[in-house]
């Protein structure tokens, strides 16, 4: 083969190489995307359409950032056509239960919200039921508890047995207050009852505008009283008896479009943990890289007691 022709066989074949490699990466790339949306479907980590979308709202309400992530995502989902929030919570920080209730009454807006009391949706876990339009519980489901609490120890008996002061220099009487240190002023005890004063003010006007109650019924249920739910029914707290089926049913029986569409279950997502965290997760020296417990800080409380 004379120099020429073995010259252009040799940039012929060259040119094959660098085609069949991106023919390669562009086959691989579709098998890798096939893979992942193949994966989805099977993990169900999203739904395919318009569905109905549900979210649990379980244990003690803090304020959660991932939980306001996930909320806002489906408030701006379109596929989501009405939502299901799944309570079973004592309650937790009145901050807590004020973000989470606008989360949802954002999501309200434009779409149907059906609350599903379980075992327990009080305080502040009623809250995050009345952001919805309908409220179902079961018979002996535990709600109500309408009120605010702020609880602190007091030591001060204990130190005085044991001889022990805590010497404190404040810029006033009531900075720092209330403190399991010292017994507080009657100034500190009439600060303290404004904040409950305000907060409960707060709760008991959401009570007021979303179950449309006022008067002598209104004042019924704002005083800390706990109800099974067939007297929260009676009371005007909820709509009915039952479970999801009877969320189902009303959801249908204001919108027929929902009916037969999958319910799909939201989850908030959890940040990733650092490769410190990830390499010592499980090891004997992991206590040396977490954070050492401190105090609780003050906080108003809407909890069941």
């Amino acid at each position: 083969m004379d120099p020429l022709t073995q010259d252009l066989y040799d940039e012929r074949r060259r040119k094959w190489r660098r085609s069949a490699f991106w023919r390669g990466v562009l086959v691989t790339l579709g098998v890798l995307i096939g893979l992942g949306v193949l994966g989805a479907v099977l993990r169900g980590d999203g739904p395919l359409g318009d569905h109905i979308a549900h979210v649990e709202i379980y244990g003690t309400i803090f304020d959660d950032p991932a939980r306001a992530d996930m909320l806002r995502a489906l408030a701006e989902d379109e596929t989501a056509k009405a939502l299901i929030v799944e309570i079973s919570s004592p309650g937790g920080t009145t901050v807590g239960a004020e973000a989470l209730y606008e989360n949802l009454r954002d999501i309200g807006k434009d779409r149907p919200v059906v609350a599903v009391m379980r075992e327990v949706a009080a305080s502040g876990g009623y809250i995050t039921a009345i952001a919805a339009d309908h409220i179902v519980a079961r018979g002996n489901t535990l709600t109500g508890s309408i009120g605010v609490i702020m609880e602190y120890p007091d030591v001060t008996e204990l130190m005085d047995r044991i001889g022990v002061e805590m010497r404190t220099v404040r810029s006033s009487e009531l900075k720092a207050e209330p403190s399991p240190f010292r017994a507080p002023s009657p100034g500190a005890l009439a600060v303290q009852r404004a904040l409950i004063d305000d907060s409960q003010a707060w709760f008991r006007g959401l009570v007021a505008e979303r179950r449309g109650l006022d008067g002598e019924a209104l004042e019924r249920v704002t005083q800390g009283t706990v109800f099974t739910g067939r007297l929260a029914l009676d009371a005007g707290l909820i709509d009915a008896l039952g479970a999801q089926d009877e969320a189902l049913n009303w959801l249908e029986s204001v919108d027929e479009t929902l009916t037969g569409l999958e319910v799909f279950t939201w989850e908030p997502v959890q940040p990733e943990p650092s490769f410190l965290q990830y390499i010592t997760g499980n090891s004997l020296f992991s206590g040396f890289f977490t954070k050492t417990p401190r105090p609780t800080d003050p906080r108003l409380m809407s909890i069941l007691k």
